[in-house]
């Protein structure tokens, strides 16, 4: 009786999302791979009229939800033993202060990872934020690359929500989506 109770707790602790999170985490580990994450928890969409980049009074930013999400996906990171050689962030405030947050190492702002939610033609953009996962190691530690929905959307199909990572592998001359890891 006590056996049939265990393995019932166990399955109902143990699904096959974990199950997934684990092979994403090992494959981060292996090397690579890149995490591309959309920024924490900043409510509304998109930003005021007046926004300018460098002044986050213009733009819509981290909650304090947001910011715990942040540190948990940073804690999430050094839990599963992942050796990250950079973190790259769209200059967005809340994207910048997403990777801040997860305390991973040294931030790079790239320009390349701005959101283009209000540009028109878009493609220029993609390209740029397409080539900027390119430019990642191909071995060693992984890059983390933190940016907006619209970015991720457009490089890997996946709408990911708040704080989820996407997990990328970098083949020859692109890369392919692994599955993605939820917040």
């Amino acid at each position: 009786m006590t056996r049939v109770f265990l393995l019932a707790a166990f399955a109902l602790i143990w699904s096959p999302a974990m199950a997934d999170d684990e092979a994403l985490w090992r494959a981060l580990r292996e090397g690579g791979h890149v995490a591309l994450m959309r920024h924490a928890t900043a409510p509304g969409v998109g930003d005021p009229t007046n926004f300018r980049i460098g002044d986050c009074s213009t733009q819509r930013n981290l909650s304090d939800a947001g910011r715990r999400e942040a540190k948990a996906v940073g804690e999430r990171f050094r839990a599963a033993g992942v050796a990250v050689g950079r973190v790259v962030s769209s200059q967005w405030c809340r994207a910048r202060e997403t990777a801040e947050a997860m305390a991973l190492g040294p931030v790079i702002e790239d320009p390349r990872l701005n959101s283009f939610f209000e540009i028109g033609d878009r493609r220029a953009a993609i390209a740029a934020s397409r080539q900027a996962v390119l430019d990642a190691p191909r071995s060693g530690p992984i890059t983390v690359f933190v940016t907006h929905q619209v970015n991720v959307t457009a490089l890997t199909d996946v709408y990911p929500a708040s704080a989820e990572i996407v997990v990328a592998k970098l083949t020859g001359a692109g890369f392919e989506v692994v599955g993605s890891i939820k917040p």
